[in-house]
């Protein structure tokens, strides 16, 4: 039963997060007028206390920057009130939060999961290794894929829902490594490079080069890397796709939507000439309307063959691991 007290706020709260969705998240904006109303409430509650969390970090000045830290820290112990308390106190976005956990079942431990991720920014940014930026990706953006998998629902059961817990933390990683190769300059001005070092030599980069050096694009070296980058993201989303067929009939068209309106960064990207450094690639607008169109026409094919994404999986890291240990395990 729904507490009384939540259902007297609704309107507000939702309100509040659906404002937040439509300032900051594009795509999910547009990918989510395909979910039915309730689910759709629900994953804006999700992304809102997600959002909410990283705007925080993002005000941090330095590395190690107390003030933030304790902010967060203050943030998780409001969630695990909310939760496990059943206290959500006067906050919109948690008293949203409340609602959307007891109704779909999140479990409390993700939503811990992506604030501990996201204080990692807090902290100096460096990945010697892909396993380390993977486990990075897991924390920010995998977290978020298996919680709106309890919103979108999978019928068949406790098993497949395993499987698509799995599928939808691999397509976490696939969409945080497309925000890092599009936000490279933006990063770099708040003196981030997720890059991990062995990649940086790999191609005889530097991470001095990519927070210092705003004509790196043109530099010969530059292309090949971006182009492995992007090719080791494009394979992550096809290990990803068939996730997608197992989520509940009313929730397919809108993680498809998700997945190949971000997967569509990467071919702007590909367009600014792999350019990142001095301006962020975006998908106009039309081509985002083209998406959605394309995705409810085509409503009736199973999820996992109206997934489509745009060029060819870039080969090049065989002997390689592709992702940590719980990362995109799944063929």
């Amino acid at each position: 039963m729904t507490d009384p007290a939540v259902s007297r706020a609704v309107p507000d709260d939702a309100r509040a997060c659906a404002d937040i969705v439509r300032r900051h998240a594009r795509t999910f904006h547009l990918a989510s007028r395909f979910l039915p109303p309730e689910k759709r409430r629900a994953a804006y509650a999700l992304y809102a206390f997600c959002r909410v969390a990283d705007d925080m970090v993002d005000e941090a000045k330095a590395s190690g920057d107390a003030s933030i830290a304790g902010k967060l820290a203050d943030y998780d112990r409001m969630l695990t009130s909310t939760v496990h308390d059943g206290r959500p106190g006067s906050d919109a976005v948690f008293r949203e939060l409340q609602w959307a956990v007891r109704t779909y079942g999140v479990p409390e431990r993700v939503l811990h999961e992506l604030v501990a991720g996201v204080a990692r920014d807090l902290e100096p940014v460096r990945y010697g290794t892909w396993a380390e930026l993977a486990r990075y990706c897991e924390g920010v953006a995998s977290t978020v894929g298996e919680m709106c998998t309890y919103v979108f629902g999978v019928p068949a059961g406790p098993a497949a829902r395993e499987r698509a817990l799995q599928y939808a933390r691999t397509l976490g990683v696939a969409m945080q490594l497309t925000n890092i190769v599009r936000d490279v300059g933006e990063d770099a001005g708040r003196g981030r490079c997720y890059f991990p070092d062995d990649d940086l030599v790999a191609f005889g980069l530097s991470r001095g080069e990519i927070l210092q050096d705003r004509a790196l694009a043109r530099d010969e070296r530059w292309a090949p890397f971006m182009a492995f980058q992007i090719g080791r993201a494009r394979t992550l989303y096809e290990m990803a796709r068939p996730g997608i067929a197992l989520l509940a009939p009313d929730a397919q068209r809108c993680a498809t939507a998700c997945a190949v309106g971000y997967a569509g960064i990467l071919d702007a990207i590909e367009a600014r000439g792999y350019d990142t450094i001095t301006a962020r690639a975006r998908v106009p607008q039309w081509k985002r309307a083209a998406l959605l169109f394309r995705i409810w026409r085509e409503a009736g094919r199973p999820a996992d063959e109206a997934m489509a994404f745009g060029g060819e999986p870039v080969r090049g890291w065989e002997d390689a691991p592709l992702a940590a240990p719980g990362v995109a395990r799944i063929a």
